[in-house]
């Protein structure tokens, strides 16, 4: 890989010849202006304004507008001259926990690569420091005309070096917050736990650009004179109404991309109460529905009462045939004993 600067770590008085490699590389698809008429190239030439004639890159130098608008060259020897220990060198100014750098002022990573032999001894001393320190070193540099921030950490087996916004290069958040006071219920943040559960852990190097190869798609087909690849219309994202029937649908669909079982859980609405448009409606319905209880219950009084008179009469007749039984006993009884009395006479004057 390319070096893109070479200077030095300062380590107290250790000194770490390094050289500086970018760690990241951009595959943005780019593209160039045309004329729409002809498909001529645009190209901008660089014009002096006094001289109104095109200029060769060695003609140009650099130099600080003033607020009224005079023009201060500066010459790379002018930079070259300044007396910061930075201009060469990346100086350590400290030792910090990894959390306790915002990740806001991360910026451009490279990865620092020892540059000669000698280097390879204290290089090795710094990161083994830094492994079992479990810390990052906290850094100043000079590069591209400024001097910047930087934060020093162990990637694998090599140095890598973290570019930092200053402090006062972080802006702060005001108005970006909701205005309004919400409250957030329990019942919202169980599901949104259920979602973030559902969801699981991500695998960042499963990730890829989707519109960057949707872009060389389209690309490769006009350039071979083929269509280009239709691409079918996004469903309209309404506004969300209801975020717990949000949630719910999120969690639902996420545990079916993941292929697992999802219960179905329908919710029955409250039935509607009927609307009673007048009084004579609901009193002719209470009526036709109180008819048949009520000839119910006089067919049923009367086979009642029918009963007790039928059990009455029974019970009549059998008491009047018991009284008349023991009217005829008793009558029969008298006449018996009547007829005794004269026997037993008749019986005594025979005997004397």
């Amino acid at each position: 890989m390319r070096s893109i600067w070479n200077g030095a770590i300062s380590f107290g008085l250790v000194s770490i010849p390094i050289k500086l490699v970018n760690a990241t590389e951009s595959h943005s698809v780019s593209f160039r202006q045309i004329h729409l008429d002809d498909g001529g190239r645009i190209r901008y030439r660089k014009v002096c304004e006094l001289e109104e004639r095109e200029v060769t890159q060695g003609e140009i130098g650099k130099a600080y507008e003033d607020a009224d608008g005079t023009m201060i060259p500066i010459t790379d020897d002018d930079l070259a001259a300044l007396p910061i220990p930075t201009a060469r060198t990346i100086e350590i100014v400290g030792f910090t926990p990894a959390e306790r750098v915002d990740p806001l002022q991360m910026d451009a990573a490279y990865y620092l690569a020892a540059n000669g032999v000698p280097a390879a001894k204290p290089y090795t001393l710094l990161r083994e420091a830094l492994k079992r320190s479990g810390k990052v070193a906290i850094c100043k540099f000079a590069l591209r005309g400024r001097e910047r921030l930087g934060m020093l950490r162990v990637v694998d087996d090599i140095l890598a070096m973290h570019a930092l916004l200053w402090p006062d290069e972080i802006r702060t958040p005001e108005g970006v917050a909701p205005d309004t006071s919400v409250t957030v219920r329990d019942k919202e943040l169980d599901l949104a736990d259920a979602l973030m559960d559902t969801l699981g852990e991500v695998d960042i190097e499963s990730l890829h650009d989707d519109y960057r190869e949707a872009v060389e798609e389209l690309i490769a087909a006009k350039a071979s004179g083929e269509e280009p690849p239709s691409v079918p219309a996004a469903e309209p994202g309404g506004k969300v109404l209801d975020l717990m029937v949000a949630l719910e649908k999120s969690v639902r669909e996420a545990k079916e991309s993941r292929g697992e079982a999802v219960a179905e859980v329908t919710t029955i609405p409250a039935r509607p109460t009927p609307k009673q448009p007048s009084g004579k409606k609901s009193t002719s319905t209470a009526r036709k529905t109180a008819a048949p209880s009520t000839a119910s219950a006089k067919k049923s009084t009367a086979e009642s009462t029918a009963k007790k008179t039928t059990a009455k009469k029974t019970t009549t007749a059998k008491k009047t045939a018991e009284t008349k039984t023991a009217e005829t006993k008793t009558a029969a009884e008298k006449t018996t004993a009547k007829d005794n009395p004269a026997k037993k006479a008749s019986t005594r004057k025979r005997s004397a």
